[in-house]
């Protein structure tokens, strides 16, 4: 284990059951550690509901990097409803997170980590912001952390002889075809779902796919007088 890092998911309902997951990731990729020999369920062919961006050959790739990862999960809460109160703890090497919520909010984050580490070229480029997950985020603390992310990028860029994007209009791009991903991927959830948690969880994903790109700007102006000092 000491090769992987591992964020521990425990959900514990209202009526009295818990279920835990633990996702381990490649502590130098961040790729995620794929369970081995499960049978997967026919949503999970690649030319299921395949992405419209999606970039992949059926030929060479013939499964969706996330739904072979995403299919466990999606059997775990597949009789959840988005609704349902429960217990959240998420718990890093560092810390734990805890929160009381509703089971869609719950869900989500978990979902992104998988969506983000499978493989898929598309959600690729959040990946790095997986090695400090921050479960539960804000939509003020996502764009942040999405524009801080973006920018330490493009310094590695610079420092590595690549051109730099300064101007944020690569995390724009970026965002734009996450948006196409999460819009098609919900035809694949609504497939693999009994009830409704696992849309709904895909569903709050894809309004913060929205929301980003758009609150860029008026984060930047809000945080402006936080860096004073630095404008001197």
């Amino acid at each position: 284990m000491a090769d992987h890092l591992k964020i521990a998911y425990e959900f514990k309902f209202s009526n009295g059951p818990v279920k835990k997951l633990d996702v381990l990731l490649d502590k130098e990729t961040l790729a995620l550690t794929a369970e081995q020999g499960r049978e997967l369920p026919a949503w999970a062919q690649l030319e299921f509901h395949q992405c419209s961006n999606c970039p992949l050959n059926k030929t060479l790739i013939p499964n969706c990097p996330i739904a072979v990862n995403i299919a466990s999960i999606t059997q775990k809460f597949r009789d959840v409803t988005a609704t349902d109160r429960v217990v959240v703890t998420v718990t890093v090497k560092e810390r734990s997170y805890y929160k009381e919520t509703l089971m869609q909010e719950g869900l989500s984050p978990l979902l992104g980590i998988i969506m983000t580490t499978s493989g898929c070229p598309i959600m690729e480029p959040l990946k790095p912001m997986v090695r400090y997950h921050l479960p539960f985020a804000s939509l003020d603390e996502t764009v942040f952390r999405m524009i801080s992310m973006y920018l330490v990028a493009q310094f590695l860029r610079s420092q590595s002889g690549k051109k730099p994007e300064w101007d944020l209009k690569g995390l724009a791009r970026i965002y734009g075809e996450v948006k196409k991903l999460n819009k098609d991927f919900g035809q694949r959830m609504i497939a693999a779902s009994h009830n409704d948690a696992n849309v709904h969880a895909l569903v709050k994903l894809n309004v913060f796919a929205v929301m980003v790109p758009l609150e860029v700007e008026k984060t930047l102006k809000e945080i402006l007088p936080n860096y004073t000092l630095y404008l001197k």
